[in-house]
């Protein structure tokens, strides 16, 4: 059974959205899914609360804000979404339960500086070993200075980046209505799923 991790310890940086965001492409493709939250503001939580009946299933489990309990039997795939801040025997516990760490990060110099020290932490890892690591650039317009000075940053980190996604009025849309990429007419997102693509290879290898 396949977990996934959403990670990064600055808040504000997409974890919830690309937490949603995978769990919708595994329901879509027929997948058992859970999706777990240990974020205080439990955004994926309420997002779950929104989703419509008629969309495809995706559950819930109860986590308490110390403790990282197993999903119920019959679920095949789980995604975590986590709070800022993730350090110390939560941090461990989690990568303890990984098979897959996904970090968003955004063209900010202060997400930069917090994400290569969440990168080195994770990279010393003593459960790095096992797991695979990917990183995905997050409300990035190529057009910026900013998003240049993102590119320069994650050719330093020797991980794959496995996207960058746009600033989209998409993602904040669906997630109002607890839906995701996944759960529309293909056309209405032709160019946030092109965007995923090599996201959904990833998660699939």
């Amino acid at each position: 059974m396949p977990v996934v991790v959403v990670a990064n310890p600055k808040g504000g940086v997409g974890k919830s959205t690309l937490a949603t965001n995978i769990a919708g492409y595994f329901a879509a493709k027929g997948h058992a899914v859970m999706l777990g939250d240990v974020d205080r503001q439990q955004s994926s939580r309420l997002w779950l609360g929104l989703r419509p009946a008629a969309a495809r299933p995706i559950s819930s489990w109860e986590v308490s804000p110390d403790l990282i309990v197993k999903p119920p039997k019959g679920s095949t795939h789980v995604v975590l979404d986590t709070p800022a801040g993730l350090h110390g025997r939560r941090f461990n516990e989690i990568l303890k339960k990984a098979d897959k760490v996904i970090v968003p990060l955004q063209p900010s110099v202060f997400d930069i500086f917090a994400t290569r020290a969440f990168l080195d932490q994770l990279l010393a890892n003593k459960h790095c070993h096992k797991l695979q690591l990917g990183v995905v650039g997050m409300r990035v317009d190529a057009r910026t200075i900013a998003a240049e000075k993102l590119h320069e940053f994650v050719a330093t980190l020797g991980l794959p980046v496995l996207a960058y996604l746009r600033d989209t009025q998409n993602y904040i849309h669906l997630a109002a209505h607890g839906l995701t990429l996944f759960d529309v007419a293909p056309g209405r997102v032709e160019k946030d799923l092109a965007q995923w693509q090599a996201v959904c290879d990833w998660l699939d290898a």
